[in-house]
C-alpha cells in the first residue's frame, strides 16, 4: 500500500479543498444532471470542518483530503477527494483502511455516503461497507466494527 500522511488543516485551505472538490465530483454530478457551482461552494461551505479535516499527503506533495468526524455513535468519512493523479493507485485504499482501523479501534460503525452512479460506490463496497438506505441522490454505508456485528 502507498505510504502516506496526514497533515492538519486550517480554513484557510478552504478554497483549495473546494477546487479539488469540484474537480473530483464534477463529472459524476453532470451525469445525473446535478452540477451547479453554486451549489458545490455552498455544500462544501456547510459541512467542511477544519478541524476534522486532513491533507493526505504523498512524499510531502498534496494528494488529496478526507474528514472524519465523530457523530457521537458512529464515525463519518466525509470529503473524502484524490487528486486525478493520485487515483487508481492504491493511495485510496490505503486511507480507508486507515480510517476504519481508527473506528474500530474506538468500537465505532463508520459510516460514508456515496453519490449514486459514482464510481466512489463500488470502492466502497469492495471495502466491506454494506448499503443501509438509498435517497434520490446518494447511497449510504455502514462499515461495521466486528464486535459491534456480533451484537
Amino acid at each position: 500500500m502507498p505510504r502516506f500522511e496526514l497533515a492538519a488543516v486550517t480554513e484557510a485551505d478552504f478554497e483549495e479543498l473546494l477546487a479539488l472538490r469540484v474537480a473530483v465530483m464534477r463529472e459524476s454530478l453532470e451525469r445525473i444532471g446535478r452540477f451547479d457551482a453554486a451549489r458545490a461552494r455552498e455544500r462544501f461551505r456547510s459541512s467542511f470542518e477544519a478541524h476534522a479535516t486532513w491533507r493526505i499527503l504523498v512524499d510531502g506533495a498534496f494528494a488529496g483530503c478526507v474528514a472524519l468526524k465523530d457523530e457521537g455513535d458512529a464515525l463519518r468519512v466525509d470529503h473524502f477527494y484524490l487528486v486525478a493523479a493520485a487515483q487508481g493507485h492504491g493511495l485510496g485504499s490505503a486511507v480507508l483502511t486507515h480510517l476504519v482501523a481508527q473506528a474500530q479501534a474506538v468500537g465505532k460503525p463508520l459510516r460514508v455516503a456515496a453519490l449514486v452512479q459514482s464510481d466512489a460506490n463500488r470502492f466502497y463496497q469492495r471495502h466491506g461497507f454494506v448499503p443501509v438506505s438509498k435517497s434520490e441522490w446518494d447511497i449510504d454505508y455502514v462499515h461495521a466494527p466486528a464486535a459491534l456485528e456480533r451484537m
